[in-house]
């Protein structure tokens, strides 16, 4: 009875005494203990409702209902197809809709929805990886500021794919402590191809500059990367840098001279074919020849091999007086052992690079016995 005055009432009643009605109805079936007959005239009522030509009415029986558990589903889900002012505040909060109903929801286009739906706590990875097919960019960002949301490593290199090219996304997904190493070694490149392409920047160093000093760049940030990965994801960094065509004899000299052997082991292993393993006790006991066979395993010509063959001896007979042995010390023996012999033809650039980086190992030694002798004075 008391629902049907109410609906004969709302017939004459103006709009904003309609919402205030529309809400205290959808309180009290929220929050009151009703009998069976009660809540079922109550949700008939408020199905009559989502009819209201106001949406000021369905958006208060949105507000109330929003956080409710016993809201009924049929309404829940009617209210997150309205428009997005309605139909945003259950979508961002109602713990009735499901995961299947957001996914639906998300594919609907609507940026306001999909907003709604980012910033919902405890987002479930089959709604992120939704997202991260459908959505624009600002969602994404809202999804990626989203602390509880549960984004799987698929999904982080689905939305790089779709969005690496965004500053803005690019520097949210860099932050990630989660970001699997082959995507954050794809955004690197994106931030050098994006410096390189700097009109600003072209114009104030010019651009030969402008390209060797973010190729410079971008391969110090993949050693960098190299260096400070979990073992459990070397593989993987590995495999991208191979299949984009990073895993230069450049790169991979860096990376031995430098000592991160783990890694140089994996990139051999990943180009030749052998096992880990037995890369790892060819490097660490093999003799010469053995090495030599391992790196032209790898396509390396038989004088690029050499060279390596080298810098490998080097490498271990420096660890047997120190576990972590100096970069430049190792540069220094072949830059010393190569000039006497006066190498040149298909090494010589690989020998410039080992110049190259004796010079730079040079210079930082001489930085940091600099401000150890000021932290002395002081």
């Amino acid at each position: 009875m008391i629902v049907q005055k109410f609906l004969q009432w709302s017939e004459t009643a103006g709009s904003n005494e309609r919402a205030r009605a529309a809400s205290a109805l959808a309180r009290a079936f929220a929050m009151s203990e009703l009998s069976v007959e009660e809540t079922r005239a109550a949700e008939a009522a408020m199905a009559l409702l989502l009819d209201d030509p106001s949406p000021k009415v369905r958006q208060a029986m949105a507000e109330a209902l929003a956080t409710s558990e016993k809201a009924p589903r049929s309404i829940i889900c009617s209210l997150a197809r309205d428009q997005v002012e309605v139909a945003g505040v259950v979508v961002c909060c109602s713990p009735v809709l499901r995961d299947q109903d957001l996914v639906d929801l998300a594919a609907d286009g609507r940026a306001g929805l999909q907003n709604a739906i980012a910033i919902r706590e405890d987002l479930s990875p089959a709604i992120c990886a939704a997202l991260a097919e459908v959505a624009g960019r600002h969602p994404i960002a809202e999804m990626l500021d989203n602390l509880t949301a549960r984004i799987a490593k698929v999904t982080l290199r689905r939305i790089t794919e779709r969005f690496g090219d965004q500053p803005e996304l690019r520097a949210r997904l860099l932050d990630r402590d989660d970001l699997p190493c082959d995507v954050r070694h794809d955004l690197i490149v994106r931030v050098s191809d994006a410096l390189a392409q700097s009109l600003f920047v072209s114009g104030a160093i010019g651009q030969s500059r402008v390209e060797r000093i973010t190729q410079d760049a971008c391969q110090s940030a993949t050693l960098q990367l190299a260096g400070n990965i979990a073992g459990e994801e070397v593989p993987a960094l590995v495999e991208h840098l191979r299949i984009s065509g990073r895993l230069t004899p450049a790169f991979l000299m860096h990376t031995l001279c430098i000592g991160n052997i783990e890694f140089f082991a994996a990139a051999i292993g990943s180009i030749s074919g052998v096992s880990d393993d037995r890369v790892r006790s060819i490097l660490v006991d093999g003799r010469r020849n053995a090495i030599l066979a391992l790196y032209m395993s790898g396509g390396l010509e038989s004088a690029v091999a050499e060279v390596f063959a080298t810098a490998t001896l080097l490498w271990r007979k420096a660890t047997r007086f120190d576990a972590s042995p100096s970069a430049l010390r190792i540069t220094d023996s072949l830059v010393e052992q190569y000039a006497r012999a006066g190498e040149g033809g298909p090494v010589s650039d690989l020998l410039s690079l080992v110049e190259r980086m004796n010079l730079d190992f040079r210079r930082q030694a001489a930085k940091d016995y600099a401000v150890s002798m000021t932290y002395e004075a002081a």
